[in-house]
Order: structure tokens, then C-alpha cells, then sequence
């Protein structure tokens, strides 16, 4: 379950994530020896997600570019959102996850890890096989981007 809800995260739709995971746990077999603590094994596993999704992401950006891609997946907010949440809740998610379809994968995948899933800075770093230095500047460029391009329909001063 770790796995599905991390790939569905980071891709915003459930369309390839069960064959992301299914390349994921086959490559975590293969390199089972290379996992020097077992009480990292999560963590570990996660890195592998996130590798797999970033090289399907990537592949999709090159194909669309080169019009040879399968058109945008819209965000499933079945797997996204909870059912409880409100409509404008539900709105907020679309909104941001189509936001973050636009940037570059590593800057998406460093900020869904950090503000989606709630890991730590170093984790993320881990999981991305890069620098702190190199995740604390994606995550806020993501950011940067999201705050200058998010509208929040309840706000007052968006519609002045």
C-alpha cells in the first residue's frame, strides 16, 4: 500500500502506478542486496518509487514534447482527496496538482515528498538520490511557482 499511495501522489493519477510499483518491487528484488539496514527497507523502497516515477514522467514529458504521448491524465481526485473532503477542498487539490503537472519532475517529486507526504528535508533527499542543497532549491522553486499561480476562490482580494 506504501507504494501505490506514493507513486498515485507524486503522479496525480492512478494510470500507470500500478505498473510503476510492479517495475519498482522487481528492481528492489534485483538490488535486495544492496540494502545495508533493514529497519530502512521504507525508506529504501520509497527511493525505488520515486525513481520509477520520475523516469515515466520524464518519458511522458519527451513524448508529448515530440507529440507522440498519450494526452494529459486529468488528476483523479478519487485517490488523491479524501471522501470527506468539501468540494472546495477537492477544487484546491485539482488546482495544485494541475499546477504541478507543469513543472520539471524533480521539482514536483521533491515538493509532493515534502508537503504532500510530510517527509523530512533529508529524507527527500535521500529518496531523490540528491543534495539537501539541491532538494531545499527544488522544493522552493515549486513552491515559488505555485504561490505565484494558485487562486483560491474564496479569497477576496483574488477577484479585485
Amino acid at each position: 500500500a506504501f507504494a501505490i499511495h506514493l507513486a498515485t501522489r507524486i503522479e496525480g493519477s492512478a494510470r500507470d502506478v500500478e505498473d510503476i510499483v510492479h517495475d519498482a518491487f522487481l528492481r528492489a528484488f534485483e538490488r535486495l542486496g544492496d540494502l545495508v539496514d533493514p529497519a530502512a527497507f521504507r525508506a529504501w523502497l520509497g527511493s525505488i518509487v520515486v525513481h520509477k516515477v520520475r523516469s515515466r514522467m520524464r518519458r511522458a514529458r519527451l513524448l508529448g514534447m515530440l507529440g507522440m504521448g498519450k494526452s494529459s491524465e486529468p488528476v483523479d481526485l478519487d485517490a488523491l482527496a479524501s471522501p470527506a473532503a468539501s468540494p472546495h477542498a477537492r477544487a484546491q487539490i485539482a488546482q495544485i496538482y494541475a499546477l504541478l503537472q507543469t513543472l520539471p519532475a524533480d521539482d514536483r517529486i521533491a515538493w509532493i515528498l515534502r508537503s504532500v507526504e510530510g517527509h523530512d528535508l533529508e529524507t527527500v533527499a535521500q529518496m531523490t538520490d540528491c543534495s539537501l542543497a539541491t532538494v531545499k532549491r527544488r522544493i522552493s522553486r515549486a513552491q515559488h511557482f505555485l504561490d505565484g499561480h494558485f487562486v483560491d476562490p474564496t479569497n477576496s482580494e483574488a477577484s479585485t
